[in-house]
């Protein structure tokens, strides 16, 4: 039997409603379920799955926090409307 490895795993809601679960240890390691049961037996077979997969399992990394950053947009429309135009050359006479 192979020794147990703990994980911390990050829980979100998404706009839809589901539960969001992702393993911050194991790259692209992520699930979704609408009951937290669910999500938990769901986040136990990725994580096998994701170890599975993985040539060199990546080593315990310690939980300090968890924040929340609210940043602004700056988006400016006449960005958008100039982004896809092709880029004018400049020549001098």
């Amino acid at each position: 039997m192979k020794p147990s490895r703990n994980f911390t795993v990050v829980i979100e809601r998404d706009e839809a409603g589901y539960l969001v679960a992702t393993v911050p240890a194991l790259r692209g390691c992520h699930t979704q379920a609408k009951s937290l049961d669910t999500l938990m037996k769901r986040t136990r077979e990725v994580i096998s799955l994701c170890l599975e997969e993985e040539k060199n399992p990546p080593g315990a990394l310690e939980l300090v926090g968890i924040q929340q950053v609210s940043v602004r947009r700056a988006f400016h429309a006449s960005r958008e409307k100039n982004s896809s135009a092709p880029l004018k050359e400049q020549v001098s006479p």
